[in-house]
């Protein structure tokens, strides 16, 4: 793909007060080296795997030492222009400087202390499908509860911002702005007076909802790496080959769960939030799998829809409720897909929309494929567990391999004359017998 519109643009002007044990206050933060190589490099040299070249710093606070390594840039097979700001100017005042120079470019805006490895030919394809002023790089993480959280609609606008400070007595999506954008050229040549300026609060939150703010939302490695501790976190994940591994553009692999009698206790037809229950081993299992590199993703048949129980927006909801409890332990989901259909009429209160057939109901394998093609799985290295012989039939004709639990139908129902690769007595049992723990 051709990216040769595309100016990367690396804000590294801050004063990086939270690294000083590290950075002794002697190097801008960006220039820590990880595992041999300066913060700000394992970025350029991701982004320009993807044919982008073109690099603008913006430094501040020790800024010439930046500017003492890297050059023009044509030591690392780029070209580099730097912004300095004399004084800060906030996450987006010196973005102004780029409508001097720059005419017709959008524009990649990383934060100098996020540590990624990303397709960004995936990332670029999203922001132009969907014709957005700006794109945000959203994922979940770890610790919801305390984070900003977007919220996304079904059609992958940003609508609004969660605030950490808000009091949240309601279920939410673990979505978090991870601080990697993808800006138009319509949007930054709206900064037109040189002034301090917040990106997220004074240009994106008053265009959120107004069809122009998007979300792309992946599992790839995205993370903060601007304390101590994340920075120390970050060196091991490099050299375990975390990063290169979670890139899309490599093959994944892929733990696919059951909802139903797996992450959360069999309680008959949920279609109330309240009906829901994680499993006791739910949280804990969950963040193994994030942990091993493999993908967490649910996929369940939820007939409730087609029966009329409940719409599409309610089961959404328990799914709030399901990755807010998960989040609350630590733990978190990369996708949830579900099928609302069920083909046998008959039921008074049945929604007829709902009642067909369809390819994505299990044991058909629609669902799968979908993630499969979304998230660049190896079925040869991925797995279905689930407590039913549904589960197993699933993942044989998926191409995967299966587990069967002890918890929930524990096989019972019998629907399916097959034999799962393996059987465990719940969930976490299945995950540690995966990946080896």
């Amino acid at each position: 793909m051709n990216h040769s519109k595309y100016v990367a643009v690396i804000q590294a002007g801050g004063k990086g007060t939270r690294m000083v044990e590290l950075t002794h206050d002697e190097i801008p933060k960006p220039m820590l080296l990880l595992n041999g190589k300066p913060m700000i490099q394992w970025q350029i040299e991701n982004v320009a795997k993807y044919g982008i070249t073109e690099f603008v710093i913006i430094i501040g606070h020790l800024g010439e030492k930046i500017k003492e390594y890297f050059g023009d840039g044509g030591d690392f097979g780029v070209s580099i222009n730097y912004i300095e700001e004399k004084e800060p100017l906030g996450s987006a005042g010196a973005l102004y400087y780029l409508n001097q120079k720059f005419k017709d470019r959008d524009y990649l805006l990383i934060f100098g202390d996020v540590m990624f490895c990303l397709d960004w030919n995936r990332m670029i394809s999203f922001h132009e499908e969907h014709n957005a002023e700006a794109t945000l790089l959203a994922h979940p993480n770890a610790h919801p509860y305390d984070s900003d959280l977007l919220i996304i609609d079904a059609d992958d606008e940003v609508t609004g911002i969660d605030s950490k400070n808000n009091k949240r007595d309601y279920w939410y999506d673990n979505c978090v702005n991870a601080g990697i954008y993808i800006l138009s050229g319509k949007f930054v040549n709206t900064i037109n007076e040189l002034k301090k300026t917040d990106l997220e609060k004074d240009l994106l939150s008053p265009l959120m909802g107004s069809g122009k703010i998007f979300g792309y939302i992946t599992p790839e490695y995205v993370k903060d790496a601007g304390t101590p501790e994340r920075f120390r976190n970050a060196v091991t994940e490099q050299a375990a080959g975390v990063w290169e591994a979670k890139c899309l553009e490599n093959k994944q692999k892929c733990i696919f769960l059951d909802r139903d009698g797996t992450v959360n206790k069999l309680n008959g037809l949920v279609f109330k939030e309240e009906q829901f229950e994680l499993e006791t081993t739910a949280a804990e299992a969950i963040k193994l799998i994030n942990k091993s590199g493999y993908l967490a993703i649910v996929v369940t048949n939820q007939p409730v829809v087609a029966r009329g129980l409940c719409g599409i927006k309610d089961v959404k909801y328990i799914h709030k409720k399901m990755v807010s409890l998960l989040g609350n332990e630590g733990a978190y989901l990369d996708d949830i897909v579900f099928c609302p259909h069920h083909p046998d009429k008959g039921y008074p209160e049945e929604n007829p929309l709902y009642k067909i057939p369809c390819n994505c109901r299990k044991p058909k394998t629609g669902m799968i494929d979908a993630m499969v093609e979304k998230y660049n799985i190896d079925r040869s290295k991925s797995y279905m567990v689930g407590d039913t012989t549904m589960d197993v039939q699933t993942g044989i004709n998926a191409g995967l391999k299966t587990v069967l639990l002890h918890t929930g139908e524990a096989g019972k129902d019998k629907k399916y004359d097959v034999k799962a690769d393996y059987t465990a007595g719940d969930i976490l049992e299945a995950v540690k017998l995966i990946i080896g723990v």
